[in-house]
């Protein structure tokens, strides 16, 4: 079924990721769709919009021009207000969503009836999530450097460089969470010569990590007062827990925070999910970092959007056989053909089909059947 697909300009703070990369509108077209892509949607990622032309896509001039004309919407970012409006009803929606951390946009979804999938749920049979996986490399990587950063002087930091030089202790840091960010923050914190500990509850995944890190990070399992204990000595704090779906736990309390030297760093990549931290907040890359409890705190929500063309390529490498499925069969059909899809599909017919979403807002919810749904 031939569709018509729009690629808005992201509006969030300093995203320039675009949903759709050209070879990936290529692909599309060749199936029969047609593209419409906002002018200058992928500039920020390095791609111009002759670069969409060549591969077959329509370019429009205003984002209200591509949600008129497109049955389905595929971004980057979660939809912020302003863009509400823009919506039609019963159109469909494939992006990242974050769902419990925004009940406002929970709510308009379900009002308007859009059939939605996240990319943050989409989930394969083994646990892993394919569609979230490169951004949380990105954003794990993305964490250490900025915090490296933010131990700077100039950044409000205590002054220190975070692998230290001969003669000098390398600062110390405590990562939360050994899932895929994690494992990446950490990555650089070795490379960078810091002192790491990384904290998981899942003794598989510290097994795992034993044999990729061969002794060089720390690995333990948590409790309250170890967590307490280990946040107070650190330089640096990363929170990098997920629970697919579902608002973050916060593991660090305002206490521990307040514990830790004065100067230090707080990076929690789980703010979009609500985040594991007592004190983070979200901020923008316009204005990445604040100072709570004498600690440089860096909660932007959308790490990966300042290295926007590495983002989108990995992004929507990854996306695009998805896409595929959507284009052709709508959201609705593609999830009761996939379960894989399905495990992502957030809102349809106006209600609310995520269980986690709706324990987070205290919402009613409906059970996903695929084999209630026809094709």
């Amino acid at each position: 079924m031939a569709r018509v697909i729009g690629i808005p300009s992201e509006v969030k703070d300093s995203e320039r990721r675009v949903g759709l990369q050209p070879d990936g509108a290529a692909e599309l077209v060749h199936q029969g769709h047609e593209v419409l892509v906002q002018e200058g949607a992928g500039v920020g990622a390095g791609f111009s919009d002759s670069e969409y032309e060549k591969a077959g896509a329509k370019l429009v001039s205003t984002p209200g021009e591509v949600f008129e004309a497109a049955g389905l919407i595929v971004k980057v970012k979660e939809p912020v207000p302003s863009e509400y409006d823009l919506f039609k009803e019963g159109q469909e929606l494939f992006t990242y969503l974050h769902l419990a951390a925004d009940k406002g946009l929970t709510e308009f979804l379900m009002q308007r009836k859009i059939a939605s999938i996240a990319y943050e749920t989409v989930e394969l049979d083994d646990g892993s999530l394919p569609l979230l996986t490169p951004m949380s490399e990105v954003a794990g990587r993305m964490a250490t450097q900025a915090a490296a950063h933010s131990l700077e002087n100039t950044s409000g930091g205590a002054g220190l460089l975070l692998g230290g030089v001969p003669g000098t202790p390398a600062a110390r840091v405590t990562i939360i969470g050994g899932g895929v960010s994690g494992t990446e923050a950490a990555k650089i914190a070795v490379g960078m010569r810091a002192v790491v500990r990384v904290m998981d509850i899942n003794p598989k995944r510290l097994a795992y990590l034993s044999d990729i890190f061969e002794g060089r990070v720390d690995l333990v399992t948590p409790n309250r007062a170890r967590t307490a204990a280990y946040v107070a000595e650190s330089d640096v704090v990363i929170g990098a827990v997920l629970v697919a779906g579902a608002k973050a736990p916060k593991l660090v309390s305002r206490e521990m925070v307040a514990s830790m030297r004065p100067g230090s760093v707080v990076a929690d990549i789980a703010i979009d999910q609500g985040g594991c931290i007592e004190t983070s907040r979200p901020t923008t890359h316009s204005e990445p970092t604040y100072i709570e409890e004498g600690v440089v705190h860096y909660c932007v929500a959308n790490i990966p959007g300042a290295v926007a063309r590495t983002s989108t390529l990995a992004l929507t490498s990854a996306t695009l056989p998805y896409l595929a499925r959507v284009a052709e069969s709508g959201i609705e059909g593609a999830a009761a053909a996939d379960p894989v899809l399905a495990k992502g599909l957030s809102t349809l017919g106006g209600e609310l089909v995520s269980e986690p979403v709706a324990e987070a807002h205290g919402l009613e919810y409906s059970r996903y059947e695929a084999n209630e749904v026809s094709g």
